[in-house]
């Protein structure tokens, strides 16, 4: 990406309690908004992915030896789609390439997707209405 995604730095995690978030006025206030966005869809990611994988850690459990693979199904689709998403992210960014509203941009698809995964990992532990 044009841009490293890295980590809220001390002074962004201060200025998180400075910017309104529901009414972001400068490109930097945007920008960080939409990062915070997206490291907050993706925590949620992580918990719902982790539910999804103990669901298909189940159903392995009670095939025969010869059909279990759903553990690492849902792996590799995990991986393809964390690749799949941070392309199209990447590629989105490009509509601003180089300009101060690119990573806004990059973490807003990048939320988007995360929160679309999200609402397909829930399918597979049933728990669509959360």
């Amino acid at each position: 990406m044009a841009f490293a995604i890295s980590s809220m730095t001390p002074a962004l995690a201060s200025a998180q309690n400075e910017i309104d978030c529901g009414y972001p006025i400068t490109q930097s206030e945007m920008n960080f908004c939409a990062q915070k966005g997206w490291v907050e869809s993706d925590a949620r990611l992580n918990s719902v992915y982790t539910d999804a994988i103990a669901t298909m850690r189940e159903i392995d459990s009670d095939l025969p030896e010869t059909m279990k693979g759903a553990v690492k199904a849902l792996r590799d689709a995990q991986r393809a789609w964390i690749s799949f998403r941070d392309r199209a992210c990447e590629a989105y960014g490009f509509l601003a390439r180089g300009g101060s509203m690119e990573p806004t941009l990059v973490y807003g698809c990048m939320a988007t997707l995360t929160v679309k995964r999200i609402e397909e990992l829930k399918e597979f532990t049933g728990s669509i209405d959360e």
